[in-house]
């Protein structure tokens, strides 16, 4: 299915739920460089900003559990709407009072990332109820892109309002954006599955530990990213280039993903979800070997943007598995708790990579991380292997018929892949 037909059946939808979701997830990417500059000429300076970033990733990652978790899969709307609230205020308080004690600016900070930490879960959720379900794949590649898209222009505009303007300015555009985020949901559906209907399994740790190999996937998959990131700047000096160059590389990489998640969904591709993630992520753990070990500038520019590529396919094929995993009552908990999960790999092999760089050089950190990032990678997907065994053999799960997968007792056959014809 094309991305032309998928507007044609679901645009007006589509188009309602993009504009909520820019308005939701810009101040997320806003949020940990604006309150570095939100701090940077007071006392502590930099390392206060950083405390205060961190305290908001935090916040993050036990936001999105404790709160995905709870939302009522057919009536979620006032529980979004009021976690998109409080939200909205905690970047206000960040920026209306910003020369408060730093203690204060961290519970405004941590209140700023876990109120709405339900809202990607939910938000991803609400796009596969307002679109046909054989178009969910080129659907979440549209996210995909949209994301990227948000994660480019965020950063630009943060220093820009921050240094010409003033430095509270970006977290009071922040909390003005997700204020208007709010009233954006009554565009949208009211939950993700029909209200009194037979999908709304509830979301018990039961039911979310089914998926646990997505999201060792998950964790994987940025674990990676994190070890690149942040330990680009180094290995450019190992390398003897200027460490300004770290900012067009993973600008290469922002656009090599964009470019990836268009790509992915303009197709079906060959072989199941779970086996498509495994290369992926393999592909990506190639490519950032490759630019830790060859020393030319060319070629780490050219491994970042393919691995840019093969990332956005790895991030889509986890989340469709994580869709065949779960019943539609517990998805949006499920996308929360990989929220978390992806949260919890990056911020760890951000520790590692400092911990690696104290005995290693820059390159062995990152070849240390490609090493942990495959033995997660593998993990994943035995894990999946075994689960399918069991449902093969007992005959609870899904099946495939001409490359379909049918989930039984779930209601209506899911079309997870589009039509052979229609390539």
């Amino acid at each position: 299915m094309s991305y032309r037909l998928l507007f044609r059946t679901s645009g007006r939808a589509v188009s309602a739920w993009a504009a909520v979701a820019v308005c939701a997830r810009m101040p997320v990417a806003m949020a940990p460089l604006a309150v570095v500059l939100l701090v940077r000429e007071r006392p502590g300076g930099y390392s206060l900003g950083a405390v205060l970033a961190a305290v908001y990733v935090v916040g993050e990652i036990i936001g999105a559990p404790l709160l995905g978790t709870r939302l009522r899969a057919e009536r979620a709307r006032p529980q979004l709407a009021a976690g998109l609230a409080v939200g909205a205020c905690g970047f206000g308080a960040l920026g209306l009072a910003h020369a408060v004690h730093p203690a204060l600016l961290g519970v405004f900070a941590f209140v700023a990332g876990a109120a709405p930490g339900a809202a990607p879960g939910a938000l991803r959720a609400l796009l596969t109820r307002v679109t046909p379900d054989r178009a969910v794949p080129q659907a979440m590649s549209f996210e995909s892109i949209l994301t990227f898209g948000v994660w480019a222009v965020a950063p630009a505009a943060t220093a820009g309002l921050a240094l010409s303007v003033a430095p509270w300015v970006p977290l009071l555009l922040a909390g003005g954006l997700m204020a208007v985020s709010v009233p954006g949901l009554w565009l949208l559906p009211v939950g993700w599955v029909a209200d009194g209907g037979k999908d709304q399994e509830r979301a018990s740790v039961r039911v979310l530990l089914r998926a646990w190999p997505a999201y060792v996937t998950g964790a994987a998959s940025l674990s990676l990213l994190a070890m690149a990131e942040l330990i680009l700047p180094a290995l450019l000096e190992q390398r003897g280039f200027g460490v300004g160059l770290a900012g067009p590389l993973l600008a290469g990489f922002s656009i090599g993903s964009a470019v990836g998640a268009f790509v992915y969904g303009l197709r079906a591709w060959p072989g199941r979800l779970p086996t498509q993630s495994l290369v992926l992520v393999l592909g990506v753990s190639g490519c950032v070997a490759g630019v830790a070990l060859v020393p030319w500038a060319g070629a780490i520019a050219a491994g970042l943007v393919v691995a840019g590529v093969l990332q956005a396919g790895a991030m889509l094929t986890r989340n469709l598995t994580l869709r065949e995993m779960l019943p539609p009552g517990a998805l949006a908990a499920g996308y929360s708790v990989m929220y978390a999960a992806v949260g919890a790999g990056y911020a760890g092999s951000g520790s590692l990579a400092g911990a690696m760089l104290r005995v290693v050089p820059p390159s062995g950190a990152v070849l240390v991380g490609v090493g942990v990032t495959v033995v997660l990678g593998v993990a994943g997907f035995w894990g999946e292997r075994g689960r399918s065994r069991v449902r093969g053999s007992g005959g609870s799960g899904g099946g495939r018929v001409c490359g379909v997968r049918l989930s039984r007792g779930r209601g209506p056959a899911v079309l997870l892949r589009a039509p052979r014809r229609s390539r």
